[in-house]
């Protein structure tokens, strides 16, 4: 009887419920077909690159030693020796000068060698290759010495512990490249490198290296492939880098120079990267740049992903909240260096072999320019400081490329003094975009739908060069951080005439090194995993359209404003694949009806069908893990057309983006 009485109640509640949903008031959403609006920059949606949570070495950049150069402040950090191991300073590499040395240890059945961690341990699959490569020579003149190379599984027994294992055969005393491909029978996430000395004669090795032959591009110093083509599947408009406070440096001697990171691989200096230390909780002291990813491989990879190139340089001021001293950053009057910088890359991307440092670019192997069109002078930089040093490179770049665009600094805030300071300063100064940061939390996006309605369309334009939703007591990629960043979006492509470009932050994160989160991909040593906030990014990119389109509910832009059921909207028309294109996203915790209208469709025009994809869920912390990576993604349905109208229901918590296909019709 209880049980009967039980069905009832449930059928009773869902009829109770239905009828609030049919009964509930439908949110018109009306879309203006008659007009084209502003047109949506192709850099509108793109991707910024910082070297933070082992971003670089140990993440894209492919190399699998640590520190293969010896140049650590400790020589052998990353390295274990044993024997009759030295480390020696007078090598072939004018910047990496450190190298070891390996002897005979004393009697035959003695052991000298070196073992490599890599960066939490070498990620290893069966059956693939590795290229493994080292710079050596004959210091005592012998006629051939020998070394041997393996793969070892640290934590399996005597008789697993190889994975695969050459000889290399030394047979110069000049230094002098070999190589060999290591190819592992099992497949380890910690693995590690072994070299043994299998002579009595000595051997010097320096830029010990291993890398998968499978790379991006199948390029020898190249990046990671799962990583590098989970940047190309955004098809992203602008790639900037190479931060962030990396440029600035927690001191002007540990800034990111770009010089210093192009020409021969093995000759570029080690530099401190300044997250080592950042946060005393997620302290790394082993955390160093090696500069194989270096400017070069940044303008490939804008290149191969389609993106704008948007280098950022030092103006002269060390890290601001690391630094109070004046005396800590360069003066006014000793800028001439910083801003030759910054005119040397501009040849270096766009230059002819006429050109010291365009020739130097022709050397490395890309004839062709890199075609670059912006520049950003500082990252978060602020103050009358700043506006004194950015005058100087301004005068420079107009003077010497007036072709080029110059962005300036709003400051590390979205609002407040410094913030309300700069933004009058850029306009006087006459850059062309200003970079705007905001880490905020949920509340924030809440409430910044309409951000850029009301901005001077008179002055520079907007770049929001990093932002994220970082949740209160949720400081994690969970599904409703990502929903409010599609909700907060909506802003940025109805306002296509003053925003430019926008690009999350930051970019990559290793599971056993991260310093900073949330983060839009985490990766360990064989996998990947692309968050909720990955997938937002992808669906802007991949449906941007070619033109903004006006979306109103009652006469009032979707911005999640009173009255409007935590709905946020835009809408765009696609010139390229004819396509009507509206996105809304139902911040509410109750699922909204919907009609959305597409008023002014020309006669004899027909509406097919709608293609729908959602991107939802009812649990707003769910994420996705390495060990989960699908646990929320977006999925695809279809939709019936009423005339020229959509009438559904967004359900809860859901980013839904209506693709609608007219046909019969002329480009509006």
């Amino acid at each position: 009887m209880k049980s009967k009485n039980l069905f009832f109640a449930i059928v009773a509640a869902a009829v109770f419920s239905s009828g609030i949903m049919l009964n509930a008031q439908t949110n018109d959403l009306i879309v203006n077909t008659k007009k084209l609006g502003a047109p949506i920059p192709p850099t509108m949606y793109g991707l910024f690159f910082e070297d933070i949570n082992y971003a670089a070495d140990g993440g894209l950049y492919a190399e699998l030693v640590k520190n293969r150069s010896f140049e650590f402040p400790q020589a052998l950090t990353g390295w274990t020796s044993f024997g009759n191991v030295s480390v020696r300073n007078d090598g072939p590499f004018e910047n990496n000068p450190h190298y070891v040395r390996l002897e005979y240890p004393g009697h035959a059945h003695k052991r000298t060698g070196l073992q490599n961690e890599g960066f939490f341990g070498i990620g290893v699959r069966k059956d693939f290759e590795y290229r493994f490569s080292v710079w050596a020579r004959l210091p005592e003149g012998d006629k051939v010495s020998k070394i041997y190379v393996e793969l070892i599984s640290p934590g399996s027994n005597e008789e697993r512990q190889g994975l695969t294992g050459q000889d290399i055969i030394i047979d110069s005393k000049e230094w002098k490249k070999y190589q060999v491909i290591l190819k592992p029978k099992a497949t380890d996430p910690k693995a590690e490198l072994r070299i043994f000395l299998a002579s009595d004669k000595s051997v010097d090795l320096e830029h010990i290296s291993l890398f998968p032959t499978d790379t991006w591009k199948g390029r020898e110093n190249g990046l990671r492939r799962d990583l590098a083509q989970a940047l190309y599947d955004i098809r992203p408009g602008v790639l900037r880098f190479p931060g962030g406070c990396i440029v600035e440096g927690t001191d002007l001697d540990s800034r990111y120079e770009w010089k210093k990171s192009v020409g021969q691989v093995e000759n570029r200096p080690l530099n401190l990267n300044r997250w080592q230390y950042t946060f005393q909780h997620r302290f790394f002291p082993d955390y160093y740049q090696s500069y194989g990813l270096g400017f070069y491989e940044f303008f490939l990879l804008a290149e191969d992903i389609g993106a704008e190139p948007l280098p950022v340089l030092s103006c002269g001021l060390a890290c601001q909240f690391q630094n109070t001293d004046p005396q800590a950053h360069a003066a006014v009057d000793s800028l001439a260096g910083y801003i030759n910088d910054a005119l040397d890359l501009i040849d270096f991307a766009n230059g002819d072999a006429s050109t010291e440092w365009g020739k130097k670019r022709i050397d490395m192997g890309h004839p062709e320019p890199f075609n670059l069109k912006y520049i950003a002078i500082g990252n978060e930089q602020w103050g009358q400081e700043y506006v004194d040093r950015l005058a100087l490179f301004v005068e420079a770049l107009r003077k010497y490329h007036p072709e080029i665009r110059i962005i300036g600094s709003s400051g590390p805030g979205s609002e407040g003094e410094q913030f309300d300071f700069l933004w009058p300063e850029m306009r006087k100064l006459k850059v062309d975009l200003v970079d705007e940061h905001f880490y905020r939390p949920e509340s924030w996006f809440l409430s910044q739908g309409a951000r850029y309605d009301n901005y001077d369309r008179k002055g520079p334009k907007v770049f929001a060069g990093e932002y994220a939703c970082h949740g209160v007591g949720k400081k994690y990629n969970h599904f409703n951080a990502a929903l409010l960043e599609a909700a907060f979006m909506t802003g940025l492509e109805r306002n296509a005439d003053i925003v430019l470009m926008a690009t999350y932050a930051p970019l990559f994160a290793h599971v056993e090194g991260w310093q900073w989160r949330p983060d839009l991909i985490w990766f360990d040593n064989l996998n990947s995993v692309e968050t909720a906030s990955y997938y937002v990014q992808k669906l802007y990119s991949t449906n941007k359209g070619t033109n903004a389109l006006t979306l109103t509910m009652n006469k009032r832009n979707v911005a999640g404003l009173e009255s409007q059921n935590g709905l946020f909207a835009s809408a765009v028309w696609d010139g390229d694949t004819k396509n009507y294109i509206v996105k809304v996203i139902n911040t509410s915790n109750a699922p909204q009806p919907l009609k959305i209208s597409f008023e002014g469709i020309a006669k004899n025009t027909v509406l097919s069908g709608v293609k729908c994809i959602k991107f939802g869920s009812s649990n707003p912390d769910i994420e996705n893990t390495i060990e989960n990576p699908t646990a929320i993604v977006p999925r695809e349905e279809t939709l019936p057309l009423t005339g020229t109208a959509i009438e559904t229901v967004l359900e809860a918590k859901t980013f839904g983006i209506f693709i609608v296909s007219p046909s019969n019709m002329k480009k509006p």
